[in-house]
């Protein structure tokens, strides 16, 4: 019997219960017609439980006797009150108790309960985050398991809901398949439903049918479960923090423990449960299996290495041209190969995506799917079940935040994270684009943090770096960005770690922990110091860390990230900042607001420049008195004297002055400017997104161009040397304490020492030593928190490089990446699906709760 119908006739025997004490009541107060209705009320009742029992158990079951004897008795009394008999009201009710008693009995021990447990997948292809809990749920005899999927639809432009899709009859053909439209969630009303998309209507792209969503759902059965359709290498997105079906939900199921943190604080916790991913256990059960290849691809597989490419939703939204040529790439790098086979398999929902949010770039991806069947580069999968493909495949190759490298991770199959910046192959100074990845406007030189976590040293202060020590065991992931020299000691501050280090004599000494409330990448943007106090500000950490290197003491600083950190269309922007006199100045992103804290006592005090529009801070500067303001949004420069409160503003732009990347947007004149430099006159602007580097004059307020006789660059030279910007100035000191300044190339990475009167430039070379960076490149090994265990593509490996089996560094280590991915999930034995649904029926017999209101059943009486 269903587990409801139990407990819908148990509420009915105690109601019955109810009505025995009110038929005594009735029988001493002389009021036999309420008694004679009351019994002709539970007589009825008590027909129809038998007929319910009947239906689930079968003709002759031993509760139905007991109902039997019971209408029985009801219709005796019914009688005896009728005709007057006399009889006592103790009589009745003693009578009427003791054979309800052995119904109950007999319903509480007689009748087994049988749970119905529906699973609504809606794309096949992610049907592996429910299949191994299916399993199980269809492998208990005290289970009835249905599949239904749903249908969904893609969205059209304007978000409403456009081609209706249903992949019921690409399910695996060992998986029975029930069509929505013959299972009725309304009658059927299944005691447990696990659905993997937790969207409802928040997804841009695609719509379950929204009488799927899951505040509908939650209508029909006693427990909701959310089961990730993705698993993780150990990160998560910030969008995956809250979701529409986490408030209806009754319980989310995670990889592991370590990812509660991840979630937003209104999910409670007890809604998490860490007990692992059904991915996983899918695809530990294929490799211990090999399934059998498509006809149409052994030919293509035979004798070769396989290796997978994805190419995943986010990528292409990160940059799609980018993502475009790095495809490309791609397909160059492997055409014509004889020892490998490129097996390409775009995200399911990859070209939905480009018609309803990157359109205009869909003829060229069109194009390189056309290049990439016509020429037969490889085996393109479009097969529902991406896990029998990883089976199949030998390595992985493509994006980093995507669930296919943790089920690589966890299989033991090598992992190649390309760098969609990178299309072609690395030259002889690439690395230079890597390493030096930039410069801070005020800084001595001497520490330089590199790629790979390293610290490297310029004892002289001249761009000549050697290797110094190294900061984390993790490879990558900037968890580190900043050092400085304070006091004979070298402090490191944080972009990701959770620690400030402190390094003398090339080796950490130690280690100042901090309490950073966030789990996700990016927990700081920037690091300043004055004096002996260090500032850590915030990017996605919710305070900033103020340390004091004298008594190592460390405070924090709350409740500015409101003014100074702003979403704007999904970009995290954070404003300018700087210190000034006593003071650490916050600019705000959006508006004229500014944050001033004293280094000293921590007093924070909210200020206005008072500008006649809000530009938003990008960048600030101090000259003396002043802190010069850099705009993100209009042609705006801002000369702010905080002491005095007067601010003026600069406009009037040279005619020909435009922002160069907002092609057909006229007008359009966001993050203009990037750097300024001074001298006692002028004030020195380069630029951002603006075409040209101007100049001010100081005391009459003109704005001119400004033509470096350095000829620079306009374009960085290849992927290898990425860079937002251009090129800015930095202030340094010489040998009497005075200011001069220098421009940073970023699209080159070189240095060049400006005479700013003069406008002479001259280059100081950035001198490392290649073989001792190629030395200390990292090859495979574990990367990060949120990347367990790859190789990442860059100047020193190559995805030509990985193809040859030439990775400069470690080799694969097989069990090292097996152990590091396992490290990460719970049951990663294979089991967790078993564990959830044995979990579930657990929790759900302990519930004991009926989501059937007694209003349902009322009737009865």
């Amino acid at each position: 019997m269903r587990k409801a119908q139990k407990h819908q006739i148990e509420d009915f025997i105690q109601l019955l219960n109810e009505a025995h004490d009110e038929i005594k009541r009735a029988v001493e107060q002389k009021r036999s017609e309420i008694a004679i209705d009351l019994l002709e009320q539970c007589q009825e009742g008590a027909i129809r439980i038998g007929e319910m029992i009947e239906e689930s158990e079968g003709e002759g079951f031993v509760t139905v006797s007991f109902l039997e004897n019971y209408c029985e008795l009801s219709y005796q009394l019914h009688e005896e009150l009728i005709e007057n008999k006399g009889i006592s009201a103790n009589s009745i009710y003693k009578k009427l108790n003791k054979l309800l008693l052995k119904i109950e009995y007999s319903v509480k021990n007689d009748i087994k309960v049988r749970l119905e447990i529906a699973f609504l997948p809606y794309k096949a292809s992610m049907w592996d985050s429910l299949e191994s809990i299916w399993m199980a749920a269809d492998a208990d005899p005290e289970c009835d398991a249905y599949v239904v999927p749903i249908p969904y639809y893609e969205r059209n432009a304007n978000r409403s809901l456009g081609t209706y899709h249903y992949e019921g009859d690409e399910m695996p053909d060992y998986v029975p398949v029930t069509h929505y439209d013959s299972y009725h969630l309304e009658e059927r009303r299944p005691d447990i439903i696990y659905i993997h998309n937790p969207y409802d209507q928040g997804n841009f792209v695609t719509s379950v049918d929204p009488r799927y969503y899951s505040v509908e759902l939650k209508k029909y059965t006693d427990m909701l479960i959310y089961v990730p359709y993705y698993a993780t290498s150990g990160g998560m997105s910030e969008g995956q923090s809250l979701c529409r079906a986490y408030i209806h939900v009754n319980y989310i199921i995670i990889q592991s423990e370590k990812y509660k943190k991840f979630f937003d604080p209104l999910i409670p916790q007890e809604k998490l449960l860490p007990l692992g991913s059904p991915k996983f256990d899918k695809v530990i059960r294929l490799c211990d299996n090999l399934p059998e290849p498509p006809a149409e691809w052994k030919e293509k597989m035979q004798g070769k290495k396989v290796y997978f490419f994805n190419t995943s939703i986010g990528g292409m939204l990160g940059n799609t041209e980018l993502f475009l040529k790095k495809m490309e790439y791609v397909f160059h790098c492997f055409k014509g190969r004889e020892d490998a086979c490129l097996l390409w398999r775009p995200h399911p929902l990859l070209e939905s995506t480009f018609d309803s949010m990157r359109k205009e770039f869909k003829p060229f991806y069109d194009k390189l799917k056309q290049y990439f069947l016509e020429n037969e580069l490889g085996i393109y999968d479009t097969t529902p079940d991406m896990d029998k493909t990883i089976a199949l495949c030998d390595a992985y190759i493509g994006d980093s935040a995507s669930s296919v490298v943790s089920m690589f991770g966890i299989t033991g199959k090598p992992i190649f994270i390309l760098n969609n910046n990178i299309n072609t192959l690395p030259k002889e100074d690439d690395w230079r684009g890597e390493i030096i990845r930039g410069l801070y406007y005020l800084d001595t030189d001497e520490w330089m943090i590199t790629q790979g976590n390293h610290l490297y040293h310029s004892i002289k202060g001249d761009y000549q770096y050697n290797y110094y020590c190294k900061l984390s065991d993790y490879s990558n992931g900037r968890y580190y960005i900043r050092a400085f020299e304070i006091a004979g000691r070298i402090y490191v501050c944080p972009g990701n770690a959770r620690d400030i280090l402190v390094i003398k004599d090339k080796q950490v000494e130690k280690r100042i922990p901090l309490n950073v409330d966030i789990e996700q990448v990016g927990a700081f943007g920037g690091a300043i110091h004055s004096g002996t106090y260090l500032f850590i500000l915030p990017y996605k950490a919710s305070s900033i860390i103020k340390y004091d290197t004298v008594n190592e003491s460390v405070e924090y600083i709350s409740g500015i990230n409101e003014i100074f950190i702003a979403d704007i269309q999904g970009e995290r922007r954070v404003g300018g900042y700087c210190i000034w006199k006593d003071y650490l100045l916050l600019g705000s992103p959006l508006d004229d607001r500014v944050i001033a804290i004293n280094i000293n006592t921590n007093q924070v005090q909210l200020l206005s420049i008072g500008t006649k529009k809000k530009y938003g801070s990008l960048v600030m500067f101090v000259d003396g008195e002043d802190v010069w303001i850099l705009p993100y949004n209009g042609g705006v420069i801002v000369r702010w004297n905080p002491e005095t409160g007067i601010a003026r503003e600069y406009s009037e732009l040279p005619e020909k002055f435009q922002c160069i990347n907002a092609v057909g947007i006229p007008g359009y004149q966001e993050r203009p400017f990037y750097s300024l430099a001074f001298d006692m006159k002028y004030v020195y602007v380069a630029p951002y997104c603006g075409n040209m580097f101007l100049r001010i004059d100081k005391m009459s307020g003109e704005v001119e161009e400004w033509l470096p006789s350095q000829k620079l660059k306009e374009s960085v030279k290849d992927g290898y040397f990425a860079a937002a910007v251009n090129g800015y100035f930095i202030k340094r000191s010489n040998e009497s304490n005075e200011d001069r300044y220098c421009y940073f190339s970023l699209a080159e990475r070189k240095v060049y020492e400006v005479n700013l009167g003069e406008n002479i430039w001259t280059e100081i070379p950035i001198e490392f030593d290649p073989k001792e960076l190629q030395a200390k490149e990292a090859g495979f090994c574990e990367i990060s928190e949120w990347l367990q265990y790859a190789c990442e593509e860059n100047a020193f490996s190559s995805l030509d490089g990985f193809l040859k089996g030439e990775i400069k560094g470690a080799e694969f280590n097989k069990e090292r990446q097996i152990k590091a991915y396992r490290a990460i999930t719970a049951n990663s034995d294979g089991m967790s699906g078993e564990t959830i649904h044995d979990f579930a029926c657990k929790k759900l017999s302990e519930k004991g709760e009926n989501l059937y209101e007694k209003s349902d059943y009322l009737w009865y009486f």
